[in-house]
């Protein structure tokens, strides 16, 4: 609204003061602009992947129906960033009364202060504009907030000051929740707040208004509520309370990535990688694919705890770590053009192993043990989607006729380059998976890293910290063999 009137007067005789927009509820507001939103030609979340055809219509129906909605999901699901982008859906500035702490409608007030201050001064009622940004207010969920904190208090200094009983209107200090009047408020880990202070969202939900110390002070508040919740907080941390649940319109179960596609979307989105001052990192396809891999391959692993679920923050660390040991083999090494490899994953081992749960079986075996697992395993998959049909045996017999390779993880580009030269076969099996052409010294060096990872996964050779790449590891026998005898 270009109209920016100073004064109740001025604002009278803009269109403010006529329907649609006089006397519209945020709610409706929501609705308005989300309809407006649809039928333009871009009828999505802004930054938000994956959520086209699951998520993001059950909250376009919550927003259609002026619902009150959760949101539900294990960390890392994108649910406070959904709430912030609600923002999207609110006008882009509003009148308000001003100086009102309520942010009051100049047509409609509910606070005693700016109720006084309109039909005192009439048309010459100050105007102030409230912005989109201003009406979204979030709080995170603790067992320490207070219903002073949510809702308010009787403020003793004030009543001190204006010669008012406790009970009077003037006499208050009002929470988050009336603050927030007249936008969005959103409440994250809603599990985590006490239920006496969940008892205190019953009024503004059903009835629109809130009391404050038990005075018997009408604020009917015009705002949208919306919360967040980890299924698994029910037990571990606290709960919602049933009477507040019912009276929640919508809840809706949030989702990590389906597809390594979506999940690589986001992480290529988020991860900053992009670094000033540097050279710039190529991080191949096939690199970038092993990293988003290593979270699916979390996800899936039953030593993992899947109810605390695994943040799509891993893979994101997980680039950022391994642009940074990039970063630094470059600065020793002087390479001009450095390229992410397999060796620079397992650089980004802290990234795992503080992002995933174990269950016992997990803890038994320890994070960094389980962590280069999966990373093995994710290189296992990445080659098997790429060149899963080439013929390995070439490679594989050399190691088995007693060859190894070492390569460190600081090793040049020219270094690693002359090492796998020695492997028959390696360079010519990453060229014909068109994973690098042979001119191309370090796209290449990281394609051979990442096949020998991938034959070690699938025990076709094997792998140390010690030694590096040898020959595959000779099967344990279960039981004597035949011939053998044994003394008492």
């Amino acid at each position: 609204m270009s109209t920016r009137a100073t004064t109740l007067g001025a604002l009278r005789k803009t269109p403010w003061a006529q329907p649609p927009l006089l006397g519209r509820s945020v709610r409706d507001e929501l609705r308005s602009n989300l309809i407006a939103h649809l039928r333009g030609p871009n009828g999505r979340f802004p930054g938000l992947v994956g959520f086209d055809d699951t998520v993001l219509p059950q909250v376009y129906n919550a927003i259609l129906s002026r619902q009150h909605f959760i949101l539900l999901g294990t960390r890392g699901q994108a649910k406070s960033r959904l709430l912030r982008s609600l923002g999207i859906f609110l006008d882009e500035v509003v009148p308000m009364v001003a100086g009102s702490e309520l942010r009051d409608d100049p047509f409609n007030p509910i606070s005693r202060e700016a109720i006084d201050l309109v039909a005192r001064l009439g048309d010459e009622t100050p105007i102030d504009w409230l912005g989109r940004n201003d009406r979204y207010v979030e709080k995170l969920a603790t067992p320490d907030v207070t219903i002073a904190d949510m809702i308010g208090d009787v403020d003793p200094i004030k009543a001190a000051r204006g010669g008012h009983t406790l009970g009077h209107e003037l006499t208050m200090h009002f929470g988050l929740l009336p603050r927030s009047n007249r936008g969005i408020f959103t409440i994250n880990e809603l599990p985590d707040l006490a239920g006496k202070i969940q008892v205190g969202l019953f009024n503004i939900m059903q009835e629109g208004d809130v009391q404050i110390k038990g005075y018997p002070i009408r604020l009917p508040l015009d705002v949208m509520l919306a919360f967040t919740a980890n299924p698994e907080d029910y037990t571990a941390r606290g709960k919602i309370i049933t009477p507040l649940k019912d009276r929640i319109g919508s809840e809706i179960r949030t989702h990590y990535p389906r597809t390594l596609e979506e999940g690589m979307r986001i992480t290529g989105d988020e991860a900053w990688t992009t670094r000033a001052g540097t050279e710039s990192v190529d991080v191949p396809p096939f690199i970038a694919e092993l990293v988003e891999q290593v979270a699916f391959q979390a996800r899936d692993d039953k030593r993992v705890d899947r109810r605390s679920g695994v943040s799509q923050r891993l893979p994101i660390s997980l680039m950022e770590l391994v642009v940074s040991n990039v970063e630094r083999r470059a600065i020793g090494t002087g390479e001009q053009a450095p390229v992410a490899r397999v060796s620079d994953v397992y650089a980004g081992l802290p990234a795992i192993t503080g992002k995933i749960e174990l269950e016992y079986e997990g803890e038994l075996q320890g994070g960094d043990a389980i962590a280069r697992e999966m990373i093995r395993a994710a290189a296992a998959s990445v080659f098997a989607s790429r060149a899963g049909d080439l013929d390995v045996e070439g490679v594989v017999e050399w190691f088995e006729q007693g060859s190894a390779l070492k390569i460190g993880v600081d090793d040049s580009t020219e270094a690693c380059w002359q090492g796998f030269a020695l492997v028959p076969g390696l360079m010519e099996l990453v060229e014909e998976a068109g994973m690098s052409e042979r001119e191309d010294h370090p796209r290449t060096v990281a394609a051979c890293e990442l096949v020998l990872e991938a034959l070690a996964a699938t025990n076709r050779i094997s792998r140390s910290e010690d030694q590096g790449w040898s020959r595959p590891r000779p099967k344990r026998r279960r039981g004597p063999a035949p011939g053998d005898t044994f003394g008492l």
